[in-house]
């Protein structure tokens, strides 16, 4: 079999293993793809990939900080090129792994941006109490990202025959094309009912649209479409607390640890991969009960 040769060939194989065998989101795809752009304009595209050393690479990283990329975005371009260098020594394009000693850079560590308990009242309450777009469906999407942790990409995707008969649960399709059970709690049962009823008084039972949230031509909502809706209920219009989806994610992990929930069960609720993801929100907790302590202790809190 003749092997692709150059870092451009095999850059565009990996991108193409990461879609069908790892079955990695578009959105996922596109990112490593940018990464690797990156690496390609710094090292050179037409080279040997078995010329390309731990100080090429080192140099690509260097450049990154230089056009003054963030900590963070740094480290995902060191992730692209550990894991592209990863696949190539699996398929035995190279014999050793020039990314194996780079390391990632320090990052400020920044918690999850969460809601209170009042303000998610606030947002669920919002679209009965001022409808901006589509009462009942708003109304549904809010209960069940905070009830069910599910991404928004996720949300967008749920299938009718997903739901169950009761509207307690349902099956969603994770990161990794990975299915996972999600929980509605009664607030949102009750809301997803409301909802699914106005959807079919509106275009009847069709089975031609499968996504449970349609927008108001009877078409799948997608995830952006979901992102502006949050946007419209949180911005000047509505609550003027602007939120995004993911928040409400984070409230839901926020809320479990902090009623005592293992941390594992967490884990599998929001279909992290690692413990580590999970982990974050139990700093979130740890903070809430130091701010308690010292707003409830006597002689909590600093002095007047």
């Amino acid at each position: 079999m003749n092997r692709a040769e150059t870092l451009n060939d095999i850059v565009q194989e990996f991108l193409l293993y990461l879609s069908t065998m790892r079955g990695l989101s578009a959105h996922s795809v596109t990112a490593y793809r940018n990464d690797l752009r990156q690496f390609i304009a710094a090292v050179g595209g037409g080279q040997a990939l078995t010329d390309i050393t731990a100080e090429d690479i080192r140099a690509a990283v260097a450049r990154r900080s230089a056009e003054h990329a963030a900590p963070a975005s740094i480290n995902r371009f060191i992730a692209a090129v550990r894991t592209f260098f990863a696949y190539c020594r699996k398929f035995q394009y190279i014999q050793t792994d020039p990314s194996r000693g780079i390391h990632t850079v320090k990052q400020p560590r920044h918690l999850p941006a969460f809601l209170t308990a009042p303000e998610v009242d606030a947002l669920c309450a919002a679209p009965r109490e001022r409808e901006l777009l589509w009462q009942t469906r708003d109304a549904a999407i809010f209960e069940l990202l905070y009830s069910s942790g599910c991404r928004v990409g996720e949300l967008a995707s749920l299938q009718c025959s997903a739901v169950d008969e009761t509207l307690s649960s349902a099956i969603v399709i994770g990161k990794g094309k990975k299915e996972r059970r999600v929980y509605f709690a009664a607030d949102a049962q009750r809301a997803l009912g409301a909802y699914l009823a106005d959807r079919a008084n509106r275009f009847g039972k069709s089975d031609a649209v499968p996504n449970v949230f349609v927008n108001q031509r009877g078409t799948a909502l997608t995830a952006h479409g979901i992102r502006w809706i949050m946007a419209r209920y949180t911005g000047s219009e509505g609550t003027n607390h602007p939120v995004s989806p993911h928040a409400l994610r984070h409230t839901f992990a926020t809320a479990l640890l902090g009623a005592g929930a293992d941390v594992r069960v967490v884990q599998e609720l929001l279909g992290h991969a690692s413990i580590s993801t999970t982990q974050r929100y139990t700093h979130i907790t740890t903070a809430q009960l130091i701010d308690v302590y010292n707003r409830a202790h006597p002689h909590g809190g600093t002095e007047q």
